[in-house]
């Protein structure tokens, strides 16, 4: 196992990131977890899934109308994804750990793990980003070149082309092979899993028995194979696609910075500079200005500001971003930013044509 250690010597940037937003949650006297803007999204989200779900395997309806139903159920499994789960799983949805706990297993809704994805995405990635080795949201080679110290082969300079394909079917791939190779060889990626509690097991197993019957066994019984395999494929697309792009935007965009872990010799990488620092060289924003954008994708577009607070909730992201972006400038450090959603896409995607070829 590869493990990296930063210079945290000198913190004095993070330091004052951190007083200033801790000072602004004071002088309004807010809680830095969710509020009521939090909570509605998850009484209009949660339920509309399952009226979505329910009104697919239970009412007759034309095949356009089905697939368009299919499409927005996938994209709002996606949306519960970035605004109910993340929050939750990260701990910044409530001031209550119980409800945070219960929160996060809409990520098993979802048919994933919520157990496997916090250590992955709160320890692994949020620690280690776009560490190549390590980081395992950057782990998809050979059929993926995701950063330019990984190995290039000649399909690469096709990956712009292919890459949707594979993001529209990452979310049942996610659910029904991906947990499985993490649970059974206990690791992600590089990182062991230690220990997995007898809770996580039953856990493990019982929401997998949910999701096979849910998205699988029933809507086959109920509307037959055909029009299931392809209402489960549309879905999923729609999920997908969402889902990754979203995440991608984040991360692997031209303006964005990558560490090669496996270029040193032994298991210790050392990065000369600190922890805070170098989440704002991997990490970017996209879109902050839109508040619709900022409604439906849950504040992952405010990433810079996440990986520096991902205790605090997304709904607070646009009132300190002005602190996060102010600071980063006074201390002569990127705050990467794409004016829209559409910018961050191209980028994304140029970016993967760029590590196709070079």
């Amino acid at each position: 196992m590869k493990t990296v250690a930063f210079n945290n010597k000198n913190n004095s940037f993070y330091n004052q990131i951190k007083d200033e937003v801790n000072q602004y949650f004071k002088e309004k006297n807010k809680s830095q977890t969710g509020d009521y803007r939090l909570y509605l999204k998850s009484v209009i989200l949660l339920p509309l899934s399952l009226i979505l779900y329910f009104s697919l395997i239970l009412i007759s309806m034309p095949i356009a109308l089905a697939l368009t139903l299919c499409v927005i159920l996938g994209m709002v499994l996606a949306f519960i994804g970035f605004n109910v789960m993340h929050d939750a799983c990260h701990g910044s949805y409530s001031k209550s750990k119980l409800v945070n706990e219960i929160m996060s297993y809409s990520m098993n809704y979802l048919g994933s793990n919520a157990f496997i994805w916090k250590i992955k995405h709160n320890i692994i990635h949020h620690t280690y980003t776009n560490v190549d080795g390590v980081d395992d949201d950057i782990a998809k080679v050979p059929i993926l070149r995701h950063c330019p110290s990984q190995p290039k082969k000649g399909f690469h300079r096709y990956q712009h082309l292919y890459a949707p394909f594979l993001y529209a079917i990452s979310s049942w791939f996610w659910a029904l092979y991906t947990d499985f190779d993490k649970y059974f060889k206990r690791r992600i990626h590089s990182t062991p899993i230690n220990n997995i509690p007898t809770k996580e097991h039953v856990i493990f197993w019982g929401t997998k028995i949910f999701y096979i019957l849910m998205y699988i066994a029933i809507p086959i019984w109920l509307v037959g194979f055909s029009y299931f395999i392809v209402g489960f494929l549309v879905m999923n697309a729609a999920f997908g696609l969402t889902m990754a792009i979203v995440f991608q935007l984040a991360h692997v965009v031209d303006k964005t910075a990558f560490v090669d872990a496996n270029s040193v010799e032994g298991d210790k990488l050392n990065i000369d500079e600190a922890w805070a620092i170098h989440q704002v060289k991997t990490t970017a924003n996209f879109a902050t200005k839109s508040k619709l954008v900022s409604w439906f994708v849950g504040g992952l577009n405010f990433q810079i500001e996440h990986h520096l607070f991902p205790k605090i909730s997304h709904v607070h992201y646009p009132a300190i971003s002005p602190i996060v972006e102010r600071i980063c400038k006074e201390h002569g450090h990127p705050y990467n930013n794409y004016d829209t959603l559409g910018s961050a896409v191209v980028s994304h995607f140029a970016t993967m044509k760029k590590f196709g070829v070079a």
